[in-house]
């Protein structure tokens, strides 16, 4: 074979690295989105934010520094300066004259708190709610109790050691003979080691062996049972519920037979064999009925009580709202910070210099104008999908999730001419605040079942209609799973019982032995 040469004539799809910018763009959320903007006016110097009432504050500005020249010139004493004279007067005259060592200046004088607080000395406003924190968590909230609980420090040792083993949940998921087990060894180590930071931190004598006792631990674990929230480091459900009862005021009604019934027949109340629970307990009807209805006051899970989370609020990327008879669809200009390019800088560039300084602001000017046709085409795409879905689920809004269709992102690619991989992106992650609640954008989609008409019904309607069935059921008699698939099937909806079950348990909805209660 001898070497030639082809003129070859070929076409291929490669993604420019303004194309992936711009998916990338597209799929972040608002926080991400933020973010990135910010990450972008750091780096590229010909990007800037775009405020409105810029002009208005160089205004404000210039009267300022104006009025200021114009009262320097006048050579009168103004009377904040006279006020200020006396303070500082007041202030000398204040000063001791001999001050102690190991003094602070907390001690002398007082510090000046702001008296306002939406201002802060430099008049930039603040908000304290907004401020950074610390998430209290459980542990902490139940150390803190401890720390105003007086107590030995071999006692508060094994409170420690008790907090420690607590979950979430509230309950104390630790054997004690594990607790009593680690304690002694800690405490044996310390005494043949002589340094252990445990044995340190006790203020006793360690000439003598220390060790800790099961009934010393069941004493201190007593003590902290007593901690709010009512029913934390129980061990089980029982232990849980009674702890909750004994600190209920003693002349609570059915106070005692609900101490009876969690203390021996707990197992009958999960079952709900009431017929049992009436002829052990020896009571009627209507007194088990007032029982129970105590009992299910208590918190199973008294850990859950204490939440100090920070609190994650859901910044809406789209508006929907109804104006004369008609749903409009605007995009949220305040999701994210409005950006420009710096004519300043833009005005450097020049076309024909090739000088490095030149090269770089060049770069960047192309850089920024990549970065703000990607954002237009962000919310370009994002409104147009935004506007079909509403175009679509106008019954939704109108009536609520019982006259929600089926949507599948073939439908809105279809009808906004994009690929369905894109109306995937725009979707994740983006929300629209809506009369009836703040949603995200793929709420909307759903699957369809098939009605008896030809029609076809939406997923998320036939969950609406079970949580609705099951809202107005008879206690005593509860709805089966076979039960609303008939009920379904009357209203012309073809629902397996296997379905309905994988939707009720997706609405956190108890079978129907569970959700059984008394007339």
């Amino acid at each position: 074979m001898k070497p030639t040469l082809q003129l070859k004539i070929s076409q291929q799809l490669t993604m420019t690295p303004q194309l992936q910018q711009a998916i990338r763009l597209l799929q972040l959320s608002t926080l991400d989105l933020q973010q990135e903007i910010q990450q972008a006016l750091d780096s590229n110097p010909m990007l800037e934010t775009s405020e409105e009432d810029v002009s208005n504050t160089d205004t404000a500005t210039t009267e300022q520094h104006n009025g200021a020249e114009l009262a320097s010139e006048q050579p009168t004493v103004s009377s904040n300066e006279t006020e200020g004279a006396v303070a500082d007067s007041e202030w000398n005259e204040q000063i001791p004259v001999e001050l102690s060592t190991d003094s602070s200046w907390d001690d002398t004088y007082q510090s000046s708190t702001p008296t306002s607080s939406s201002s802060t000395a430099d008049g930039s406003s603040m908000d304290f709610e907004s401020a950074d924190h610390h998430s209290e968590t459980l542990n902490d909230h139940l150390e803190w109790q401890l720390n105003l609980t007086p107590m030995s420090d071999i006692d508060r040792l094994i409170a420690m050691s008790i907090i420690d083993g607590i979950d979430i949940d509230g309950y104390l998921r630790t054997d004690l003979e594990d607790i009593v087990k680690n304690l002694n060894d800690n405490l044996k180590l310390g005494n043949e080691s002589g340094d252990n930071k445990i044995i340190q931190e006790l203020e006793v004598e360690t000439d003598e062996e220390l060790s800790v006792e099961l009934d010393e631990v069941e004493a201190v674990l007593r003590r902290i049972q007593q901690f709010d929230p009512p029913g934390i480091a129980c061990r089980d459900l029982r232990e849980c519920l009674l702890i909750q009862l004994n600190q209920l005021p003693s002349d609570t009604q059915w106070i005692n037979e609900a101490k009876q019934l969690v203390d021996k027949h707990l197992a009958l109340l999960g079952n709900h064999d009431y017929k049992q629970l009436m002829r052990r307990c020896k009571l009627k009807e209507p007194q088990l009925k007032s029982v129970v209805a105590l009992i299910q006051q208590l918190n199973p899970r008294p850990g859950n009580m204490i939440d100090f989370g920070d609190v994650e609020y859901v910044i809406p990327d789209v508006f929907v709202k109804k104006e004369k008879d008609s749903w409009t669809v605007r995009l949220n200009s305040d999701a994210a910070p409005k950006i420009r390019i710096n004519d300043n800088y833009a005005n450097l560039v020049r076309r024909a210099d090739n000088s490095p300084d030149n090269t770089y602001l060049r770069n960047h000017l192309q850089e920024a104008r990549w970065f703000l046709k990607s954002l237009l085409s962000r919310n370009e795409t994002l409104l147009k999908v935004a506007i079909k879905i509403v175009e679509h689920q106008q019954d939704f809004l109108e009536y609520g999730e019982e006259a929600m269709k089926p949507l599948v992102l073939h439908d809105i690619a279809e009808a906004v001419e994009m690929h369905e991989s894109t109306i995937s992106r725009v979707t994740t992650q983006k929300f629209m605040h809506t009369p009836r609640g703040i949603f995200e954008l793929k709420y909307f989609f759903s699957s369809h079942v098939s009605t008896a008409s030809g029609g076809e019904c939406s997923s998320t309607a036939i969950r609406a209609i079970i949580k609705k069935l099951v809202a107005a059921e008879n206690l005593a008699k509860p709805l089966s799973d076979s039960k609303i698939a008939n009920l379904l099937e009357e209203q012309g909806i073809k629902v397996a019982r296997r379905t309905i079950a994988k939707y009720r348990e997706a609405l956190s909805i108890p079978p129907s032995n569970e959700r059984k209660r008394l007339v």
